[in-house]
């Protein structure tokens, strides 16, 4: 009870405070929510090294995060992106994923490496979207190609769970297809939904009403992320992907709700999320920091996913510009949640060791708070005037 008491306490300081704390260092929230935790974590103000009501909070804090980050990709909208950002967007991809295979065998390192060099997520670019604003010209082709980089990392996060877990036997291409055939399903019911809606746009109304007096919409929103989560359960697959999905729908199908998407990043925010990235930094042991080479390699593997990165951003130059083109590579150096939860199903799986699992962690901390800090002192010398591209970025 005692334990409990702590980590509740602590939880509800820790979330207040680090506003105030960001503000003073000059730094974004999140990484000094990491920061935070990890500070927390060390010297014991949690009371236990594992609390079960603490890891399933921070677990759907996670999952919230990606619920966020689908409510910024609407279908309809992805569908009319401009050709010539799409084959942009491909060829830094490529480029990124080339890189990251070939930086990976050329140093000896396992398949582990070569899935988690090129992730890209799109949960902290919600962030910086919040602080720069979402109107931001690299913020709009980031996130639009940051979505590409995502779908594509969680079908391969999906694909490396299957692999991790059942081997590349029978069992794995089954999963293949299980995901496979999930793909094909939704895509089915965003077109039956789509001619719904179209030929029947009351409906629309109905579910999620203008003048709402009983929160509807909220509702709504929350019963899509359980249903989706339950069918990911159900099926096998990543709960991150199913979390994604239901962000999508909503974004997709309910775009007449203007203030939806703030009214539930609000919460997530607020809340929900700060939990997750204080439980990612009391993850990380106070005494693995002193395990010999650790912080070296971490270093290392935090400067290859930026390296190539940067390296891959060259695709963005002619688009949009050099600074531009940087922050976009600093914006997707930081895959935090896929690449802590590709590190913890590789743990799991004994795929890696105690060592690498820790380094890992602590990678995906240095490369927010580098990116971010980057970020900020290269985001105030960039323009904010819009670009006469002739397309519409998310």
């Amino acid at each position: 009870m005692t334990d409990e008491v702590s980590i509740i306490v602590t939880l509800s300081l820790l979330i207040w405070v680090a506003p105030f704390i960001a503000k003073l260092i000059k730094l974004p929230t999140t990484p000094v929510e990491i920061i935070l935790g990890s500070v927390a974590g060390g010297i014991g103000l949690f009371g236990m090294e594992s609390n079960h009501v603490f890891e399933l909070v921070a677990e759907f804090g996670f999952l919230y995060l990606m619920f966020v980050a689908g409510l910024e990709v609407n279908v309809k909208k992805l569908l009319g992106t401009d050709v010539k950002l799409l084959k942009t967007g491909f060829a830094y991809l490529g480029i990124l994923y080339a890189l990251s295979v070939l930086i990976a065998y050329q140093l000896g390192m396992s398949l582990i490496f070569m899935v988690i060099f090129p992730l890209i997520s799109v949960g902290l670019i919600a962030t910086l979207s919040k602080e720069y604003g979402k109107e931001t010209p690299w913020i709009k082709f980031s996130i639009t190609v940051g979505i590409l980089g995502e779908l594509i990392s969680i079908i391969v996060l999906t694909l490396a769970s299957a692999g991790i877990h059942y081997g590349l036997g029978l069992d794995f291409f089954f999963k293949i297809s299980v995901l496979a055939v999930f793909i094909g399903t939704m895509a089915l019911v965003y077109y039956l939904l789509h001619l719904l809606f179209w030929w029947y746009p009351e409906i629309r109304s109905v579910m999620m009403p203008y003048f709402d007096t009983k929160e509807q919409d909220i509702r709504l929103s929350m019963a899509t992320l359980f249903i989706m989560l339950a069918i990911m359960l159900y099926l096998g697959l990543e709960l991150a992907f199913g979390a994604f999905i239901a962000g999508v729908f909503i974004a997709t199908f309910f775009s007449h709700k203007e203030d939806l998407e703030n009214k539930l990043s609000s919460f997530g925010f607020g809340f929900l999320i700060p939990i997750f990235f204080i439980y990612v930094g009391s993850s990380l042991p106070y005494g693995a920091l002193q395990k010999e080479g650790l912080v070296l390699f971490s270093f290392i593997v935090a400067g290859i996913m930026i390296f190539v990165r940067l390296l891959a951003s060259v695709a963005f130059v002619r688009l949009c510009g050099f600074k531009n083109a940087i922050l976009i590579a600093f914006s997707h150096a930081m895959p935090l949640t896929l690449l802590i939860a590709v590190a913890t199903l590789a743990f799991h799986a004994k795929s890696i060791d105690e060592f690498h699992y820790e380094a890992f962690i602590l990678a995906s901390i240095l490369e927010v708070i580098v990116s971010m800090l980057l970020i900020k002192l290269l985001a105030k010398e960039v323009s904010l005037e819009k670009y006469s591209s002739g397309f519409e970025p998310l």
